[in-house]
């Protein structure tokens, strides 16, 4: 197979070119700008294009195949000259769905927890021996790519995601993959971009179980009245499994499942513990016993910037975590804050996506970072510009959060003297982003706060 990846430096796109690579395929591609980790990653592969931009000249009849990923434009060069060679042209989520429908398929949704509980499956199949494809949003430990794809496996897990496909393709992503387990964590509106009415996002997720294969499983949490109502729009001959929080206790700051004895747990938070349960439900949908799957989640440790332990002494913890939208915020500091309720938490946000830099967005904060004994809250103007939307204020952010104590920055470098200057005895540092706080080091930062 001859296969060009249109915008190859996407997280995703560059994952799944360098797991058809390793699958035999010959693999070509372009991108006006690629940045790290992807770039590395395509060069150690052989695929880091040459030089920048588009080039119509790469895209001839001997293709097989064209993936157009989202960071290209509906005008660009190479996808009109394979249009106008009648190539055949896919989003990634369509071509992971090609190569796995002969294959059972694990599908995580939700408007949070999707790349938790995906690497949670990953990570139980994996210890028990069981071989699979994947495709998680974010890099996992002892996993060497976001994409894998092979031809002995029957399995396949793959994160849901309801954003759109392609430049030419506004399909969510998640309706591409027809799951026969799927799994649905909670809802709470986000990308008002795309999905300019709650309404209409939650339409998307009736599609996702609508579409489940005959035959198949739904397993979704109870405790989300949205997810509750979207659970009826399920198939007739889908069996339906809901779930809440899996049974615990925390010992001496250890987190513990209490099912057929302790298993001690080496992450936390209630939010953890429905990913789990879930996780779990999935796992026995593919014959994995309960017993196993305890032995293998003792060992889980996390996906990267999920309540990821960036530094810490014996005074001071520094959190890394990619919450971002309401639902993941207020869920994250009160992880925190069940965990650590004997220490000072301060809690450092970005408003960094299209809907939480939307002033009409902004309410939906309301409350979220009443966990915290301090609050930051971090926006670039030239973001809000990039992003072509209304000017917002430090004052509309506070109103929005509806927290006059917030301390609200515009400046990076006046955030991190901040960050710098605080008083980190018997704390916990969360900082939570999608971004980079427009460049601030912040593994830097976490080592110099706990040196």
């Amino acid at each position: 197979m001859n296969i060009h990846f249109i915008a190859i430096g996407g997280a995703a796109m560059h994952s799944l070119a360098i797991a058809l690579k390793n699958k035999g395929c010959h693999v070509t591609g372009s991108d006006d700008e690629i940045f790290e980790p992807s770039k590395s990653r395509l060069r150690e592969a052989g695929l880091l294009p040459e030089a920048w931009g588009w080039f119509p000249e790469k895209i001839t009849p001997a293709l097989d195949a064209v993936i157009l990923g989202m960071h290209a434009r509906q005008d660009n060069p190479e996808l009109l000259r394979a249009q106008e060679l009648g190539i055949r042209i896919y989003s990634y989520p369509e071509y992971l769905y090609e190569q796995t429908r002969n294959k059972r398929r694990i599908i995580i949704g939700g408007s949070h927890g999707k790349t938790t509980t995906t690497s949670m499956i990953m990570h139980v199949l994996r210890h028990c021996g069981v071989a699979f494809d994947y495709m998680a949003g974010a890099q996992l430990e002892g996993f060497d790519t976001m994409v894998h794809l092979a031809d002995d496996s029957r399995l396949a897990v793959f994160e849901g995601d309801e954003y759109l496909s392609s430049p030419i393709d506004p399909t969510p992503k998640f309706l591409h993959y027809h799951p026969d387990i799927a799994i649905l964590t909670g809802i709470a509106w986000d990308h008002m971009n795309v999905f300019p009415t709650f309404e209409n996002y939650v339409e998307q997720f009736q599609k996702f179980v609508e579409q489940i294969t005959p035959g198949g499983t739904l397993i979704y949490y109870e405790g989300d009245e949205n997810v509750r109502a979207v659970a009826t729009h399920a198939p007739a001959s889908v069996k339906r499994l809901p779930y809440g929080t899996f049974p615990h206790e925390i010992k001496d700051g250890t987190t513990c499942l209490l099912l057929d004895g302790e298993t001690p747990l080496r992450i936390f938070g209630r939010h953890n513990l429905q990913n789990i349960s879930a996780a779990r439900l999935a796992c026995r949908e593919a014959g994995i016993s309960d017993r196993d799957f305890l032995q293998a989640i003792a060992t889980y440790e996390g996906a990267a910037k999920r309540l990821q332990k960036m530094a810490e002494n014996k005074d001071t913890t520094v959190f890394l975590d990619f919450a971002h939208s309401p639902s993941k915020l207020k869920a994250t500091l009160e992880a925190v804050r069940e965990q650590y309720p004997g220490r000072r938490l301060i809690a450092c946000m970005e408003l960094h996506t299209f809907s939480s830099l939307n002033a009409a967005f902004l309410p939906q904060y309301a409350h979220t970072m009443a966990a915290a004994d301090e609050a930051l809250v971090f926006f670039n103007p030239e973001v809000v510009r990039h992003k072509r939307l209304p000017e917002i204020t430090p004052e509309d952010v506070r109103r929005g959060f509806a927290d006059s104590r917030l301390k609200v920055f515009t400046d990076n470098a006046c955030l991190l003297r901040q960050l710098q200057a605080e008083d980190y005895r018997n704390s916990v540092l969360l900082i939570m982003t999608s971004g980079n706080f427009s460049g601030i080091d912040i593994r830097a930062l976490a080592k110099e706060i706990t040196q």
